[in-house]
């Protein structure tokens, strides 16, 4: 038989390695991270809330669900941009009910954007919800399918609808860091620009 004492260390032992770890990774590491996000990254840790004239419009970090004419669309989502909820549709290829829903985005995506080029129409972002179902970006070929529509719906002539693709690519951001990813406009802050450049 064993010594009962060197059991009770060992039982001892891992007790307090358990409450040491638990301390530190369920504890003081995250509160050491959450400390030095505010302080370096205020506004990042405060969700990248987009406040105009005292309000909160939404986050650029979380896409919302524009359905105005007058408005760029996002990305579709199987959640309906539920921040409490992130996730997507979980269908496969071989899924029928894929299949419907990614027919009736391409109707829904033809009969309001009937003045894209077929180059660009339609983009797969637009047909496809994102795997987090809270995607803020679209692609710019998906930005620029939508000008002509947006601009009718605002009643804008030739050089303004110049004007508002001019605006699609100044409001296009490159990968992160130069490589990671793909070119993508943020819609909530293309919109907010569209409102300010064209408010009639």
């Amino acid at each position: 038989m064993g010594n009962p004492r060197d059991s009770f260390n060992h039982v001892r032992s891992a007790i307090l390695t358990t409450i040491f770890w638990t301390v530190v990774v369920g504890g003081a590491y995250p509160l050491l991270m959450w400390g030095l996000g505010t302080l370096f990254f205020p506004h990042q840790s405060g969700g990248s809330l987009v406040v105009r004239d005292g309000a909160t419009l939404g986050s650029s970090l979380i896409g919302q669900d524009f359905e105005s004419d007058r408005y760029f669309h996002g990305r579709p989502s199987a959640i309906g941009y539920d921040s409490s909820n992130s996730g997507a549709s979980n269908q496969g290829w071989t899924s029928a009910a894929l299949k419907q829903v990614y027919e009736q985005r391409l109707a829904d995506w033809k009969k309001a954007n009937p003045g894209a080029p077929a180059a660009v129409a339609p983009p797969m972002d637009m047909l496809f919800a994102s795997a987090s179902g809270l995607d803020p970006h679209i692609s710019p070929e998906a930005a620029e399918g939508q000008v002509a529509r947006v601009a009718a719906a605002r009643h804008l002539g030739a050089g303004q609808s110049r004007a508002l693709l001019d605006l699609v690519r100044v409001h296009e951001e490159p990968p992160q860091l130069g490589f990671l990813g793909e070119p993508r406009v943020n819609v909530l802050l293309l919109n907010l620009a569209v409102d300010q450049a064209f408010p009639g």
